[in-house]
């Protein structure tokens, strides 16, 4: 009961964001999304998740974006969260992350509360996963504001002879944002389209790295923007202690 009592309280953090203005199309002040990419970016993660009673376990991680070929640190951000593995297919995880965006002058940080529904199961080699995210966005100076995140998405394992098999990881994430966008936009809910491409490689059963190649494009006033990045994501999970 407890579990079902922060979800719905995480859910309606994330609703309430929506502000009562509902308008979509944005004020000729509006900013740009702090999070958009410019030119070529590299972008790092690093992930750690430790296990604790049963079937949950706390997931912490940290991001830093490059943009301008790589040349500028725009945007990091930590977040956490703990996931609940509530059935073999279906994972649910609220999160708390907090971001800097250094050097733009219209928005130092942002506090954002996600609540990620992931369902996934496994069919031989492939492993079809669809990814949720509830957002509710909490910017320095602008108004709160709320979106969704879907990414369906396929895993391969390479049919290699090799004691750690490498994995073919594909998605395409669309981003909703119901009501009032306070950020410029292109007049139309759907603001963002990211396609992703990589191949995770098990170093260990606790730890993995992933190359992938990113296509990122953003719904702005004068029409779709696309940006190419390059991405390195760490992977480490802490192995439970046994008895």
């Amino acid at each position: 009961m407890g579990r079902i009592v922060c979800v719905l309280a995480l859910l309606c953090s994330c609703f309430l964001a929506i502000p009562a203005r509902a308008q979509q199309q944005p004020e000729p002040e509006d900013p740009e999304d702090p999070e958009d990419e410019k030119q070529i970016g590299l972008w790092l993660d690093q992930g750690i998740s430790t296990p604790f009673s049963g079937n949950k376990s706390l997931d912490i991680e940290f991001h830093e974006r490059l943009d301008e070929g790589a040349s500028n640190l725009f945007e990091y951000f930590v977040q956490g969260g703990v996931a609940f593995r509530l059935r073999p297919w279906f994972t649910l995880t609220p999160i708390y992350r907090y971001q800097r965006f250094p050097g733009n002058p219209a928005i130092a940080y942002e506090n954002r509360l996600q609540l990620n529904l992931t369902l996934s199961t496994s069919r031989g080699s492939w492993r079809p996963i669809l990814r949720t995210l509830v957002e509710g966005r909490f910017p320095d100076d602008r108004p709160a504001s709320a979106r969704f995140r879907f990414r369906p998405g396929v895993e391969y394992t390479l049919p290699l002879r090799t004691s750690w098999r490498p994995v073919l990881v594909v998605n395409n994430e669309f981003f909703i944002v119901p009501g009032y966008n306070p950020f410029a936009n292109g007049g139309s809910s759907f603001t963002q389209n990211r396609f992703q491409v990589g191949v995770r490689f098990p170093i260990s059963d606790s730890f993995s790295i992933r190359p992938y190649y990113l296509l990122q494009s953003v719904n702005l006033p004068p029409g779709w923007d696309t940006n190419e990045i390059i991405g390195i994501s760490l992977a480490y999970k802490i192995p439970r202690k046994t008895k």
